[in-house]
């Protein structure tokens, strides 16, 4: 600055003496307002250059100029390219978060003061079926209509949250989300989505179960509460008596069978994964099934029936790898529920078979009436029957396929059913190549 103050004065005296030889009254005051004017045009020349060099923002070519400008423009274009760079980390940092946002298995949606749609991430447009770009600024609740949803919207507190139904790609899934809106900013609100379809089965299923232990119970419980009544008010003859005792005795052992398998669940769920140190032989393992198999089809098979067709195939030298009570009980609920689902006559064959991988399958085939399609998801819940009346005929807990299943979790393996109405079905079991061993022990 102090450098162009003495240049414009020392050419402010040279057109001041220029003036004076001129004009000695005029001449001086002249050639000091030309060029006073001069500097002021040339400064409003590069002060245009500068302008137009800031409206076209090209910060990496800037005019040429030198002195106090040259510096002007240097500083600024230091202080430009800090702002664009601290523009760019914030941008970076907003993307980053936005795609956390993205990637949250939670649904989130941002709302203006009239409860309008400013941004939502995927999740949330999944959950609700809304479109994350054609949506946005419509009103939620003209794309959510829940009534349930509505009246917390219009409500004057969100402290808790509320459960809705969401949207589901298939017509057999009921989706259950849990909505909580939070207020922020000025006016604004955080729609926070979560499906909780999952933790909605389990509840569903936990009131289930205790429902139907305590049914599973009340019901022989009254049934022995009735024979006890009727001995201690009836004088009864001894085939009577025995009679009534061994009825009493059948609803006490289906008691016992229920306690036994519930124990055994809790077992399962509780107890630390199998060893893959514990062979357990196919031959020995399927020649105990078998004769539990025989003795349960003899023991149902009615005067005049035709008795069933069992079919047994092992695999000779080969092992499995895991806890020997566990396998009995998977492999045996299998079995013996086709004892007691196909009808006198009905062919039964289970077989096991290495597969070229060296995973070993265990199948069992009967020619039974057959699973209506809409049941086979449900056959694995505890207490789940597709025929209660037939169920309860047959003897059996409801359990027996919960417990095959959880067995097979437990070793690495995987349940599989299939089934046809009236032409009977199939359950698979399959175990990884982990928990095999071909070698004699």
């Amino acid at each position: 600055m102090f450098p162009r103050t003495l240049g414009l004065i020392f050419w402010m005296a040279v057109a001041a003496i220029t003036g004076y030889w001129m004009n000695p009254t005029t001449g001086p005051v002249l050639g000091a307002f030309f060029v006073c004017l001069f500097t002021v045009i040339k400064d409003l020349w590069k002060g245009q250059k500068i302008a137009k060099w800031l409206r076209h923002n090209n910060v990496q070519d800037p005019p040429e100029m030198g002195g106090i400008w040259g510096d002007l423009i240097d500083r600024m274009r230091r202080i430009l390219n800090e702002q664009r760079k601290q523009t760019q980390n914030e941008q970076q940092r907003l993307q980053d978060f936005l795609l956390a946002i993205q990637a949250s298995p939670n649904g989130v949606v941002l709302l203006d003061p009239e409860g309008r749609i400013e941004w939502c991430n995927q999740t949330a447009a999944q959950h609700l079926g809304m479109d994350a770009k054609r949506d946005l600024m419509q009103h939620v609740v003209h794309l959510v209509r829940d009534p349930v949803f509505k009246k917390y919207l219009t409500s004057d507190g969100h402290e808790g949250e509320v459960v809705i139904d969401g949207r589901s790609a298939s017509l057999q899934k009921t989706v259950k989300l849990s909505v909580q809106l939070h207020s922020y900013g000025e006016s604004r609100q955080l729609l926070l989505t979560r499906d909780v379809t999952a933790v909605a089965h389990a509840d569903a299923m936990r009131r289930d179960f205790v429902a139907n232990v305590s049914h599973e119970i009340r019901t022989p419980l009254t049934v022995m509460s009735g024979f006890i009544e009727t001995l201690q008010s009836l004088q009864l003859d001894a085939e009577e008596r025995d009679k009534y005792l061994g009825l009493m005795a059948v609803q006490a052992e289906r008691m016992q069978d229920l306690v036994n398998d519930l124990l055994i669940l809790s077992q399962l769920e509780g107890s630390t994964l199998p060893s893959t140190n514990d062979p357990v032989s196919l031959d020995g393992l399927m020649a105990g099934i078998e004769s539990e198999a025989r003795g349960l089809s003899m023991a149902q098979l009615r005067s005049g029936e035709e008795p069933q067709i069992l079919h047994f195939e092992s695999s000779p030298g080969v092992q499995l790898l895991g806890a020997s009570k566990e396998l009995h009980s998977a492999v045996a609920n299998l079995v013996n529920n086709a004892v007691r689902y196909t009808p006198a006559g009905g062919l039964i064959s289970a077989l096991w078979t290495l597969l070229p991988d060296q995973r070993i399958q265990f199948s069992v085939v009967d020619t039974g009436p057959g699973i209506a399609s809409e049941h086979l998801p449900r056959l694995t819940e505890r207490f789940y029957r597709v025929d209660r009346s037939r169920s309860r005929e047959s003897g059996g807990t409801g359990l027996g396929l919960a417990i095959t299943k959880h067995v097979m979790q437990r070793h690495g393996g995987e349940l599989k059913i299939e089934s046809e109405l009236g032409k009977g079905s199939r359950f698979i079991l399959i175990f990884p190549a982990s928990r095999v061993s071909t070698q004699a022990h």
